[in-house]
């Protein structure tokens, strides 16, 4: 589909980032490590994607009007890599999804940055006991050979047979087609609420794998277990008000 296209609001030189996708994905695992890498390595917003297919809305932060899909990247230091985050603050619609991807990849390329990773959900039972102690696996995929050695090298568990969709999905099949590395991390995530447990088991696998920059997942794990509190809350509420002969509690006014 034509019409998508990338304006740089600020040149900076990229080659040999690691660019990282951050189109919502189940759980939003994608969208949360988006922002906190953001957030956490105080990345500059060095560009938009935009089109007339997008939706017509303006997100304001700080009183400054901002694109629903944004670049952001920080400055090369010694001994980490540079990155480059997309963020989309929409899902793409599946009309849109080969197009972005691969304008995505158009763009890595021409930039020349060495590798592309897709942090995404992979959907667990969500009957599963929602608690602290939910030990969360992160599978990994890659495009080329040099990619899968990067995950095996890792000790990343190579997820070896199932489906992946949305612009994770596409973005590996160019970059195959291309001979691009491209690595998607699959976190086990609950697809009914913001996993931010998922998003931090993915953080940790980032940062051991390309960063090295020491990120600390801790505030995501407290975010995750604010989350599993209200859960839970929720539930028993409504295991409470499914029991037989249970009658609502009436207002203290009536005695």
């Amino acid at each position: 589909m034509e019409g998508i296209q990338i304006y740089e609001l600020k040149r900076m030189d990229l080659r040999g980032a690691t660019v990282i996708d951050g189109f919502p994905s189940v759980g939003l695992v994608s969208s949360i490590v988006a922002n906190y890498l953001i957030n956490a390595l105080n990345l500059t917003q060095i560009g938009i994607m935009d089109s007339v297919h997008f939706p017509t809305v303006a997100l304001v932060r700080d009183g400054q009007p901002m694109n629903p899909v944004r670049i952001y990247a920080g400055t090369k230091r010694e001994g980490t890599d540079q990155v480059v985050v997309f963020i989309s603050e929409f899902q793409p619609p599946p009309n849109l999804i080969k197009a972005i991807a691969s304008t995505v990849l158009d763009w890595a390329q021409d930039a020349r940055c060495n590798l592309l990773v897709c942090p995404e959900g992979l959907i667990v039972d969500s009957k599963e006991d929602d608690s602290e102690d939910r030990q969360v696996e992160v599978y990994g995929i890659g495009s080329t050979d040099k990619a899968m050695d990067m995950l095996k090298k890792h000790k990343v568990t190579v997820f070896e047979e199932g489906v992946i969709t949305g612009v994770a999905g596409v973005l590996l099949n160019e970059g195959r087609k291309r001979d691009f590395d491209v690595i998607t991390l699959l976190s086990e995530a609950h697809p009914d609420y913001p996993d931010a447990r998922a998003a931090a088991r993915a953080i940790e696998i980032i940062d051991g794998l390309l960063l090295h920059t020491e990120l600390d997942a801790k505030p995501l794990y407290e975010e995750a277990e604010r989350i599993e509190m209200q859960l839970k809350s929720i539930h028993h509420q409504a295991d409470a008000a499914k029991k037989p002969g249970t009658e609502p509690a009436r207002p203290s006014m009536y005695g």
